[in-house]
Parts: C-alpha cells; sequence; structure tokens
C-alpha cells in the first residue's frame, strides 16, 4: 500500500513539472527543472499520508465496587471487608461417626478469588479438603412464606474443579433450638439449594421439608432432575450464578447464570409428591389361590407325531464331503520351536521339565491341512429338537392380579405448599474432596429487580472482567476444543472445504486439446472447421448471385427465353448441378463420413 501511494504521488509531481517546463520553456529555456527536489518533495508528502503503525487498543480495566442492595433484603453478603464478621464457625460434631473425622472443624477464610480479574473482590473460601465443613450466619429478619416470593441467589466458583462434594446453601429453619454454633447435618432446614458432584453424577439440588398437616412430621421432597447439562458450570473454573426463585402460587425456577435450566410447581413436578394419594392398595388383600394369570397354555389336545425323532443330533457329518488332495495325515498342526533354548535360570526342580514352546508346523504353510482329516458338519435336516405341544389361548385367563383400593387414611390435601416453615438464618454444611471452593455475593430477597442488581454490580462485573481478560475469537475456539475434542472435525472440516473446492474449481478448467492430439486422429482441427465453414457461405452466396442475375435476363427479354440452345440448358444444368457436387464433397470430407482405413 505505501508503494502504490509513492508511486501515485511520483507520477503526480512528474506530470506537474512537465507542464511547469513546457511553460517555463515559452518564457526562458535556460531554467532547468530539478527533478530530483520534487521527488524528494514526492517522498515526505507520502510519509505525512502514511497512516500511523496501528499498535492493539488496551484492554479494557474493569474496576471493583462492592455491590449495594438496591430494595429491601433479608440477608446480604459481599465478604469485601476481609472478615468473617456475622459468621459463626460450628463446633459440632457428628452422630455415628469416627472421632477422627466426627469434627465440624474444616478451614474457611476471606481471601481473593485465584487468578481473579477485579483486585478488592473477596468472598468465603473453603479451603481444606476431605474435612466436614459448617458455617452460618443470621439473616436480617426471618422469612416469612405469606405474599411475596422468595429469591436466593449466590456465586459459585470451584477453582480448583470439583472430585466429590456440595457447594450448596441450607435455609435453616426458625426453632426455639436453633444454635448455630452446634450447626451439623441434622440441623433442621426449610430448604436446600446448590449445586452437589460425585463420580459422573451432577447436580443441582433443590430440596424442600414439608409438614404433613395430619402427622407434624417433615418429609423431604426433591426438585425433578434439569434436562440441562450440568458438567460444564463444575469443569471450567468459572464463577457461576445459582438462583432460585419460588412464587406464591407454587411454581418455581431455577437459574444457573441468569438462564432458566429448570422449572416446575410445587405440586407437580416433586419427589415424592407432597400430597399422598387418596386411594391405596389394601395391603390385607391377597390373591385367590385359583386365580389364573396366564395368558397363553400348552394345547391340552396337541400329541407328538409319531415320526417326531428327539434324539436326532442338530449337526452331522457331511457325506459328500472329499479329503482335499496333498492333506499331510502323518503331520502334526504344531511342532516343538527348534530355535528354543532352556533359560540359564530353570530349575528343573522347581519349575518342572522344560520344554519347548509350540509353533505352527511350517510343512502345513503349503498343505490343505495337516493331522488326522475329519469330515466337516453341516446341519442336519431330520433334526427337530424336543417336542412341545402349541401354545393356545387360555379361556380361564383373568389378567394380572391387583390388590383392590381402598381409601388412604393416611390422605391429605395441602394446596399451598409454598408456604413453608420459616427460616432465619443461612448455613453451608458440607464435606469436600476438592479444596478452594469459592462462594460470594449471597443474597435473600423477595424482589427479582433487586437480585438482578445485585448480580449486575457483582457476578456482572466478574463476567465483564473475565471476557476483556479472554483471549480472541481463535483462542476461545482453541479452549472450547479442548473441553469437547470432536469440535476439531467441525474446524478440519470448515477450513479444509472451502480450500479444496477452490483448488477443485481452478484446477478442473476445460483443457483445449494440443495439434498433436489432432494429429493422432482425424478429427480436423478448429481452424480447418473454421475455414470449411466459410467456404460453403461464400458458395451459398455465389449460388443466390447467379440465380438473381438469370432471373433479371428472363425478366429484360422473353424472346431470348424462347430461342435458348440446347447447349445453354446443358450449360445451366451443369452449373445447378456443380454446387450439389461441391457441397456432397465437403461432406465427404467430414470426419464422421470418412471411410475407416484398411491396415
Amino acid at each position: 500500500m505505501e508503494l502504490k501511494w509513492l508511486l501515485y504521488v511520483t507520477l503526480l509531481a512528474l506530470g506537474t513539472l512537465a507542464v511547469q517546463a513546457n511553460d517555463m520553456d515559452d518564457d526562458d529555456g535556460d531554467d532547468v527543472v530539478d527533478i530530483e527536489d520534487d521527488l524528494d518533495d514526492g517522498i515526505e508528502e507520502v510519509e505525512e499520508l502514511k497512516p500511523e503503525t496501528s499498535t492493539p487498543p488496551p484492554t479494557p480495566k474493569v474496576t471493583y465496587k462492592a455491590p449495594v442492595p438496591t430494595g429491601e433484603v433479608y440477608f446480604a453478603e459481599s465478604f469485601d471487608k476481609g472478615t468473617l464478621d456475622g459468621w459463626i464457625l460450628s463446633r459440632a460434631k457428628k452422630d455415628d461417626t469416627d472421632d477422627e473425622i466426627a469434627k465440624y472443624d474444616g478451614k474457611w477464610e476471606v481471601q481473593d478469588m485465584k487468578d481473579t480479574k477485579l483486585p478488592g473482590d473477596k468472598g468465603l473460601v473453603l479451603v481444606t479438603r476431605a474435612k466436614h465443613h459448617a458455617i452460618s450466619s443470621k439473616l436480617s429478619k426471618p422469612f416469612v412464606f405469606d405474599t411475596k416470593p422468595l429469591i436466593i441467589q449466590y456465586e459459585v466458583n470451584f477453582q480448583n474443579g470439583i472430585e466429590c462434594g456440595g457447594a450448596y446453601v441450607k435455609l435453616l429453619s426458625k426453632t426455639p433450638e436453633l444454635n448455630l454454633d452446634q450447626f451439623h447435618d441434622k440441623t433442621p432446614y426449610t430448604i436446600m439449594f446448590g449445586p452437589d458432584k460425585c463420580g459422573e453424577d451432577y447436580k443441582l439440588h433443590f430440596i424442600f421439608r414439608h409438614k404433613n398437616p395430619k402427622t407434624g412430621k417433615y418429609e423431604e421432597k426433591h426438585a425433578k432432575r434439569p434436562d440441562a447439562d450440568l458438567k460444564t458450570y463444575f469443569t471450567d473454573k468459572k464463577t457461576h450464578l445459582y438462583t432460585l426463585v419460588l412464587n406464591p402460587d407454587n411454581s418455581f425456577e431455577i437459574l444457573v447464570d441468569q438462564t432458566v435450566v429448570n422449572s416446575g410447581n410445587l405440586l407437580n413436578d416433586m419427589s415424592p409428591p407432597v400430597n399422598p394419594p387418596r386411594e391405596i392398595e389394601d395391603p390385607n388383600d391377597q390373591k385367590p389361590e385359583d386365580w389364573d394369570e396366564r395368558p397363553k397354555i400348552p394345547d391340552p389336545d396337541a400329541v407328538k407325531p409319531d415320526d417326531w425323532d428327539e434324539d436326532a443330533p442338530a449337526k452331522i457329518a457331511d457325506e459328500n464331503a472329499v479329503k482335499p488332495e496333498g492333506w499331510l495325515d502323518d503331520e502334526p498342526e504344531y511342532v516343538a520351536d527348534p530355535d528354543a533354548e532352556k533359560p540359564e535360570d530353570w530349575d528343573e526342580d522347581m519349575d518342572g521339565e522344560w520344554e519347548a514352546p509350540q509353533i505352527a508346523n511350517p510343512k502345513c504353510e503349503t498343505a490343505p491341512g495337516c493331522g488326522t482329516w475329519q469330515r466337516p458338519m453341516i446341519d442336519n435336516p431330520n433334526y427337530k429338537g424336543k417336542w412341545k405341544p402349541p401354545m393356545i389361548d387360555n379361556v380361564n385367563y383373568q389378567g394380572i392380579w391387583k390388590p383392590r383400593k381402598i381409601p388412604n387414611p393416611d390422605f391429605f390435601e395441602d394446596l399451598e405448599p409454598f408456604k413453608m416453615t420459616p427460616f432465619s438464618a443461612v448455613g453451608l454444611e458440607l464435606w469436600s474432596m476438592t479444596s478452594d471452593i469459592f462462594f460470594d455475593n449471597f443474597i435473600i430477597c423477595t424482589e427479582r429487580a433487586v437480585a438482578d442488581d445485585w448480580a449486575s454490580d457483582g457476578w456482572g462485573l466478574k463476567k465483564a472482567a473475565d471476557g476483556a481478560a479472554e483471549s480472541g475469537v481463535v483462542g476461545q475456539m482453541m479452549a472450547a476444543a479442548e473441553e469437547r475434542p470432536w469440535l476439531w472435525v467441525v474446524y478440519i472440516l470448515t477450513v479444509a472445504l472451502p480450500v479444496f473446492l477452490i483448488i477443485l474449481f481452478y484446477c478442473s478448467g476445460k483443457k483445449q486439446p494440443s495439434a498433436a492430439e489432432y494429429k493422432k486422429t482425424d478429427a480436423p482441427q478448429p481452424d480447418v472447421m473454421d475455414e470449411e465453414k466459410e467456404e460453403e457461405k461464400d458458395k451459398g452466396d455465389k449460388e443466390e448471385e447467379e440465380e438473381e442475375e438469370a432471373n433479371e435476363e428472363k425478366l429484360g427479354s422473353d424472346a431470348d427465353i424462347g430461342s435458348v440452345s440446347q447447349e445453354e440448358e446443358e450449360e445451366e444444368e451443369e452449373e445447378d448441378r456443380k454446387p450439389a457436387s461441391e457441397e456432397e464433397e465437403t461432406v465427404n470430407r467430414s470426419p464422421r463420413n470418412r471411410k475407416p482405413r484398411k491396415d
């Protein structure tokens, strides 16, 4: 591009100087134009016009600012103060567990995230592995399920991946016995929500404890598993936002990174169902002894045919087979390896008598076979197997027996399962085989807009910072291919297919035959064929002119027509036959009408 500009300016300068020199010749022929100086000036102009070397724009810097709730909240924690103020570490022990691992002595700390792109953004980190961890904090006021939705939201980053462990939260029920200092696995909770993984089982829990209105007992109700693939959230080592929305109409939504991955209704999409069935099977009902559940039975009137031979074998020797010529009956299929040697450390007392390993008999390689020849086995056409009577419909068939239904004595109907037990604290009670699980930006509120604003100021900043620091499109494609190796096939096809088509397009043009190839055959060359066509056209024009002249002569003199001699008529006939003979000669000269040569 620079060379193009240089040539353009140079030619412009030379043209201008030529015009000036022509004008100056009229006034003063002794003046000489210094072209080199003008060229230097043109080059300087080009250098001024040259664009400055483009430098990549600096990476945008995202400045972190601690999120602030924009409305009423029951709980909000960003950990940006750098302390665990307001959080209580459990000192409890698990029941029915060895004392060595029964204690909740796992370590929690407030730290910056590894490889953080937002300096100053801190979070709660589960530091140790293979230990029980429990920590909790009180809400500003208990949450009561009435006419407003419940929204719980927080962030998780599995900085080291995750082998086996969870990152779920528990909303601890408001009870007189609640003691956060003794928070453990059996502490009553209202809702448990969040990711959990062990092996290749990736889960996103939503469990609530429902109180039976008849018995007063609590039973866990589990939401159906989401259809979405959750593996990436556990393996990509990125911060993900988990949100649970519960509505007073019993509907719920589970979101990851503000995208719905599961939804449903508390009445229809929980297991076991909130409400028991109205009827149950009578546990005291028993199947009658004469109840017949067989849809088909053997035909009692069927008789085995007299010619049915149950002892006939399924395979018999082929009597028509003939031993191949050259079969070596006296040669074994395998022989001892003549090159094998007994190992020096072979102890016959311990290892027994040494024998050379067996190898395929080399004499059998060129023969159809070795050893005793046996006839091949074929299917026995007379084989029928064990005779069984045919099956017929059972006229006494009564169907599959089921116990009768009776009213369920434990039946109840709760049409408002949203109205759960109030909760007054949030806690993390976890066991993990992986360390450095990062938690951040907890919020519990009732307004979706408040949760979205909190997410935008926290998780949204993390996402923006990660995006600003990420490599270009190529880097992202390479990273995606590392997680999904099948993408390499897509990339290769995407690049190779267009290149192949371009090469095929340019290389598949029709090749004109050379003169040498025309010489090998009787096909006329293009120039010869063009000449023949021109000759035929000229002859046709000549014939038309002669016919016009003849017509004029006839019109000019009727007397001359009557006195035409026989010789003139013969000449005209010869004139008429001549073009036809020439046309025939031209046709005969065509390669298609030539007779084949006789060698």
